[in-house]
C-alpha cells in the first residue's frame, strides 16, 4: 500500500483492516511509512502512524470547513454559476409562449439543455398553456 491514510478513513478501519489481514496470516507493509506489521515493532508504529494519518486528515478537513466558513462571511459565492440568468429566463419564457418554437431549439438558442429549461421555468410542468403569449418571434424551422 503506498500510504496509511489512503487504506481507511479513521483509526477504526485501518485497525479493522490490519487486523482482518492478519487473522488470515497476511502481514501489511506499507510503502511510504516503511511499515511491516508482521512484527510486534512495526504492529506499534503501525497504531501510532495511524493515529497520526487521521490527526493530520482532521486538520486538513476543518482547515476546509473554516476556509469555506470565511469565504461565505466574505459572500463568496461557492459551487457552480447558474447555468441561466435573469434575462436568459424571461427571453425563454417568451420563447415558450409560442407554441410552434419547440423547447430543444431554445435550449439550443439559448445555450442550454432541455432539462435546463425545465429546472429554471417550472411553470412547464404544468404545460405550455400556462404561459402567456409574448411579442417574441417563432424560431426558424430546422432544414432537413
Amino acid at each position: 500500500m503506498p500510504s496509511l491514510d489512503r487504506l481507511g478513513r479513521s483509526i477504526q478501519d485501518l485497525i479493522s483492516i490490519v487486523s482482518g489481514l492478519r487473522k488470515r496470516g497476511i502481514g501489511f507493509q506499507s510503502l511510504y511509512e516503511a511499515l511491516d506489521t508482521t512484527t510486534p515493532g512495526g504492529r506499534l508504529v503501525f497504531h501510532v502512524f495511524a493515529a497520526l494519518a487521521e490527526f493530520i486528515r482532521e486538520l486538513i478537513v476543518q482547515g476546509t470547513h473554516e476556509g469555506l466558513a470565511q469565504a461565505r462571511a466574505r459572500g463568496a459565492r461557492l459551487g457552480r454559476p447558474p447555468a441561466m440568468d435573469e434575462e436568459k429566463i424571461r427571453h425563454a419564457r417568451a420563447l415558450l409562449a409560442r407554441p410552434e418554437n419547440s423547447i430543444s431549439s431554445i435550449a439550443k438558442l439559448l445555450g442550454v439543455s432541455r432539462n435546463t429549461i425545465y429546472k429554471y421555468v417550472p411553470e412547464l410542468a404544468e404545460g405550455r398553456d400556462s404561459l402567456v403569449a409574448g411579442d417574441a418571434p417563432a424560431l426558424p424551422s430546422p432544414r432537413s
